[in-house]
């Protein structure tokens, strides 16, 4: 058996624990001091090499910048660069919410203000008294709530929103009898305060008085959020003149439209911004708007202006405002003139335009209306009420009648009265015989344009024939008047402006028959200027316009650089030959000069003029009840002068100036008038 060996022992090695411990935290101070060094790295790197560079992002961080209220808006010249819209300083007390104020020391501020400040309380309604009474007297306003519509609030099957209308449906009129004369204002100023949107500045009162502003500025600091400014409001040297398409401004009250507010901030504008309404001075907001001034916030009490304010640019219009009063005046004058001639009952407007053929500048705009005995502006009228046209448009048509070749120059047609299956004797306003194409022009001949509209329709004349019906002839007529601007908007720098109106679908065979003769469509004024000024021109239709240029605001009441010009813009030329737009246009000069033509005396020898006249039948609803019951005539007429290098057309259009009376035929003179006395006037100013 062998033995076995011995296993001795390991020795065992002691640890110096003493030592590793120490070791340790010498490796760890190294890394603490290196951390440090590190940090004292950055630090130093921060606050001494890159000190101005984080001093930069500081400022960056914590810069807040707040605008002042609406600077004043640019003013509105007319061509010879007379002011017709300016500004007025207006000394104002406002009111701007904080946060940090309850609602009892708001109502605090009110009774304060109402005792040194007057406010007119006659506009003050139950709501608003309803209002006040609730923020004055929470308490017992809160009792008038039952516990069970409280379970149904916190229930969430009530809103707050419905337990503060319950509130306002419960307070009888016992409890609004026994507010003062003094809760009254304050309940007004309580309204002004709440009103609009939260956190915009509210105007209280303008044109306060000296004693009412000094106290609000020196007690501003008491008053929790009232303070003044010098605010501005739109005045008009001209008086009524085109007020109504110079347009209208917002108050700080309304400020920018709430159907247009995502619009109005995208382009970074305020909620209690002043903005263009209409017209004029919608469209040329971007130009007119002023600049706010800005400030740098300091502290909760103080602010630092950093840029200064300024007014908006001035914007200058094609028309002459002194003109345009001497129109309005003819036009006022005829209107009362005509009201005291025979079948005039109908009557009661006509309207002017005046226009540069060539570049498409309006340098007059007038409409006048007798409404219940006074006169008033109707200028909105000449955008979007069409009237029936009546013979003007023949030029259009003729110029049909040229392109298709259903008549050539010089052909002579018989104008007689023509008859036509199903559809009733039709002539002109006389038989006129044998005719050409310039005569049928010069004397509103409707036979020579029906006979030729047959042609463009695919026939030849012949009495009691079937009219076919053929959309192609329709289409033909219609697309040559729409060149012209008949039919379609002319362009006009206005947010409003009809296309006039137009058949929907065209039906019947002898409705082309009235086509062509301006009685189965109708037109704008402001499209039948802009067709006369086509006319006039050779061929181009020219946007119609009434900005001239923007000049740059100044801090005086001089006239800063240009900085914008309204370039004529041409929308299209007629599809014709310069030929055949020559022919109309002699067509035209034979209507006012020709020994036959219809048209003479209508302007002055010297002025050279051509045009058209027009008469049409027209229909109205007399009695308000949406039935037009009654035929009336309304007359037109469309020019230019001189003939040979047209410088001004004319629109004139006196809409049911007479009607059919088989007592006492006679129709009023009163577009006639107003054209050759518009027309002197204009040479007065302008010469030809």
């Amino acid at each position: 058996m062998r033995k076995k060996k011995k296993v001795m022992p390991k020795k065992t090695r002691s640890i110096n624990y003493d030592y590793v411990v120490k070791n340790r935290f010498i490796v760890f101070l190294i890394f603490i001091i290196i951390i440090f060094i590190i940090l004292l790295a950055k630090l130093f790197n921060v606050m001494i090499i890159e000190n101005d560079k984080y001093n930069d992002k500081i400022d960056v961080l914590t810069y807040v910048k707040t605008s002042g209220e609406s600077a004043p808006r640019g003013r509105i010249l007319d061509r010879n660069y007379n002011v017709i819209v300016d500004n007025i300083a207006v000394k104002t007390i406002t009111y701007s919410k904080r946060k940090d104020v309850s609602t009892k020391q708001m109502l605090e501020a009110a009774r304060t203000l109402s005792r040194h400040v007057y406010i007119d309380i006659s506009k003050l309604t139950e709501r608003s008294k309803k209002e006040y009474y609730i923020a004055a007297y929470p308490e017992y306003c809160n009792k008038l709530i039952k516990e069970k519509e409280y379970e149904l609030l916190a229930q969430k099957k009530l809103t707050s929103n419905d337990i503060y209308e319950l509130k306002v449906e419960r307070i009888t009129d016992k409890e609004l009898s026994k507010l003062s004369e003094e809760d009254l204002h304050v309940a007004q100023i309580f309204y002004l305060m709440n009103s609009g949107y939260a956190y915009s500045e509210k105007i209280i009162k303008s044109n306060v008085s000296d004693e009412e502003y000094a106290y609000v500025s020196e007690n501003n600091a008491s008053l929790y959020g009232f303070n003044t400014s010098v605010s501005w409001e739109r005045t008009y040297p001209y008086g009524d003149t085109l007020k109504s398409i110079l347009g209208t401004v917002s108050s700080t009250k309304q400020g920018i439209p709430a159907e247009e507010k995502d619009y109005y901030l995208s382009l970074g504008y305020s909620l209690n911004d002043r903005v263009g309404l209409s017209y004029i001075e919608k469209e040329y907001e971007n130009y007119l708007k002023g600049e706010k001034p800005e400030y740098e916030v300091v502290s909760s009490t103080e602010t630092k202006l950093i840029k200064e304010g300024k007014r908006g640019n001035d914007i200058v219009l094609s028309i002459d405002i002194h003109l345009q009063q001497e129109v309005e005046r003819i036009i006022e004058n005829n209107i009362w003139r005509c009201k005291g001639e025979a079948n005039s009952e109908y009557y009661d407007h006509s309207s002017v335009i005046l226009q540069d053929p060539n570049t498409g500048e309006i340098l007059v705009m007038a409409s006048k209306k007798l409404v219940d005995g006074v006169i008033v502006d109707n200028v909105r009228s000449i955008l979007t009420n069409p009237i029936t046209p009546g013979s003007v448009v023949k030029g259009a048509s003729m110029l049909v009648a040229y392109n298709t070749g259903a008549v050539h120059f010089g052909e002579r047609v018989m104008d007689e009265p023509i008859k036509v299956a199903g559809v009733a004797e039709k002539s002109s306003y006389h038989n006129l015989g044998v005719i050409d194409d310039i005569t049928a022009l010069a004397q509103s001949s409707n036979v020579y344009q029906f006979k030729a509209a047959i042609r463009v329709n695919g026939q030849e004349y012949h009495r009691n024939m079937k009219l076919n019906f053929n959309q192609s002839a329709f289409d033909t007529y219609r697309t040559m008047y729409h060149s012209f601007g008949l039919g379609v908007k002319t362009g006009i720098d206005l947010p409003v402006e009809s296309s006039g109106y137009g058949a929907k679908k065209d039906k019947a065979a002898g409705n082309l028959l009235d086509y062509v003769i301006g009685q189965y469509e109708s037109f704008t004024p402001l499209q039948l200027s802009q067709y006369v000024s086509t006319i006039a021109n050779g061929g181009n239709r020219m946007q119609t316009h009434l900005l001239k240029e923007v000049r740059e605001s100044t801090d005086s009441n001089e006239l800063g650089k240009v900085i914008f010009t309204y370039e004529p813009n041409v929308l299209n030329t007629i599809n014709t030959s310069r030929e055949n737009m020559d022919r109309v246009r002699y067509g035209f000069w034979a209507v006012l000069n020709a020994s036959n033509g219809y048209g003479r005396g209508y302007m002055e020898e010297h002025l050279r003029g051509a045009g058209k006249t027009g008469t049409s039948q027209s229909f109205i609803d007399t009695d308000g009840n949406g039935v037009i019951d009654t035929e009336t005539i309304t007359t037109s007429f469309v020019g230019y002068a001189p003939y040979d290098n047209p410088k001004v057309s004319i629109e004139v259009s006196s809409p049911n100036v007479s009607h059919p009376n088989p007592s006492y035929e006679f129709t009023s003179l009163v577009s006639y008038r107003i054209v050759r006395e518009v027309m002197s006037t204009y040479y007065n100013y302008y010469g030809i």
